[in-house]
């Protein structure tokens, strides 16, 4: 795997005076050095994707109205309260032509929209499509064969407990086609979850492991003497010094 840990920009990074998941934050993060760009998309009411985490606009611009209501030329003068507007994700995709994108479909509605983008952009070697929903992966899978992406809860469960359940040396539940990272948080409900061991199936399966949300130094270091190949942050800087004292 990687010999040095890529840092995900998770929303682009948390940047003074800039809103998470805008076109100043992934650019920030660019320049930066990072890569690759975590982020979330909803849809229009017509059907264009903005990257914004949560489906409705009260928390980052104080306004009653979901995305999916709005079209987006409404969304495009929406500006946000820590500053900055949403950016349309056809766009961020164009000014940042040598950024990658770890984009997290949040709903439905938004499916068709993102396969129709990353057709019309061939965009297919600059992503990786990812869901809690294991049933929006596999029709984003479907609509964009071989397209990377990450695993949905429903399949990391059962590629951990594949491997908890088979008799030692047999590997683990094999990962659908396409997928090529699990995607877990370095714990849940304090059950460890990026273990040694899962790292190591993972590796085994042909899989990279990406860790979220991960903002202390500690738990950076330790993720990456597991040999995680990614760590995702609002840290950026934070995260680039620890992974470059890696290597």
């Amino acid at each position: 795997m990687n010999s040095q840990a890529d840092i995900i920009a998770h929303r682009g990074g948390l940047w003074p005076g800039m809103s998470e998941n805008t076109f100043e934050a992934f650019a920030a993060a660019h320049r930066a050095g990072v890569e690759w760009m975590e982020t979330d998309v909803h849809a229009s009411a017509d059907g264009i994707l903005f990257a914004a985490h949560d489906a409705d606009l009260d928390r980052i611009a104080g306004r009653p109205h979901r995305i999916r209501d709005l079209s987006a030329d409404e969304l495009d003068s929406v500006e946000l309260i820590a500053g900055g507007r949403l950016p349309r994700l056809t766009d961020l995709f164009e000014r940042l032509p040598q950024a990658r994108w770890n984009i997290d479909v949040k709903a439905a509605h938004s499916i068709g929209p993102m396969i129709r983008v990353v057709r019309m952009l061939g965009a297919e070697d600059r992503i990786r499509l990812a869901s809690f929903s294991s049933s929006t992966l596999r029709r984003l899978r479907s609509g964009l064969p071989g397209v990377r992406t990450s695993t949905g809860v429903s399949e990391t469960a059962l590629f951990v407990l594949g491997g908890l359940l088979a008799p030692a040396g047999s590997g683990a539940c094999p990962p659908p086609p396409g997928v090529d990272a699990l995607q877990v948080p370095m714990s849940y409900k304090g059950v460890p979850v990026a273990s040694r061991e899962l790292v190591s199936r993972a590796h085994r399966a042909g899989l990279q492991v990406h860790v979220w949300t991960i903002n202390e130094a500690q738990d950076m270091r330790a993720l990456l003497e597991r040999g995680v190949d990614a760590i995702v942050t609002d840290d950026v800087a934070l995260g680039l010094r620890e992974a470059a004292a890696r290597t």
